[in-house]
């Protein structure tokens, strides 16, 4: 099979999973429909993946724990009730993985993130923007992993408080409190990089 035919199969497959409810698909799956797990797993990969990586920063352990988190939502889905969303299901396996993680290693330096090109910027421009999401990149890093883990679950997962507050097993309030500090933190670390809160 050539790369364009299986890069055509995904794309078919994901489409081919779109208005079919995650909860649908999970009883399904809780059924030993294996295609089924298949469109979850596409559906979710990138997020799973990305998440793993902010909250880490470790491209390798963050996809060591998007393979973890879908293998205990397979091993796992006779007994899922969709009392949550989906989503919400999913970046609380995901944010105890790398709590996991976390307690048995020590985090490494963030890797970097390519950016995206800009139409033609000049290699000054390029050193500058690379150092730029360096810096970000460390302060986010900096933060203590429940901040962080608050933050990335806002800005970059779209979930409301209540989710996070459900994924990170805490209280509004305490999800609210998090979120201001992380954001107070960053402000104060990157204050001379006019960068806004996220």
């Amino acid at each position: 099979m050539t790369s364009a035919t299986s890069y055509q199969d995904l794309h078919t497959q994901e489409k081919n999973a779109i208005g079919v409810s995650d909860e649908h698909l999970m009883q399904k799956v809780a059924g030993g429909d294996l295609d089924a797990f298949n469109k979850v797993v596409l559906r979710y990969q990138q997020q799973a993946w990305r998440t793993a990586y902010r909250l880490l920063g470790d491209a390798m352990e963050a996809e060591d724990i998007a393979q973890e988190t879908f293998l205990k939502i397979l091993k796992t889905a006779p007994r899922y009730r969709p009392t949550a969303g989906f989503r919400t299901y999913l970046y609380t396996i995901v944010y105890r993985l790398c709590l996991d993680t976390r307690k048995k290693s020590r985090p490494s330096l963030m890797d970097t993130i390519p950016d995206r090109p800009s139409d033609s910027p000049s290699a000054m421009e390029n050193l500058v923007s690379r150092e730029r999401g360096e810096e970000i990149r460390h302060a986010l890093e900096s933060l203590p992993l429940n901040q962080r883990t608050a933050l990335v679950l806002k800005h970059d997962e779209g979930l409301s408080y209540a989710e996070i507050a459900q994924v990170m097993d805490t209280s509004l309030k305490s999800v609210e409190m998090l979120i201001r500090r992380a954001r107070e933190k960053l402000h104060s670390k990157l204050s001379h990089l006019n960068v806004h809160e996220r």
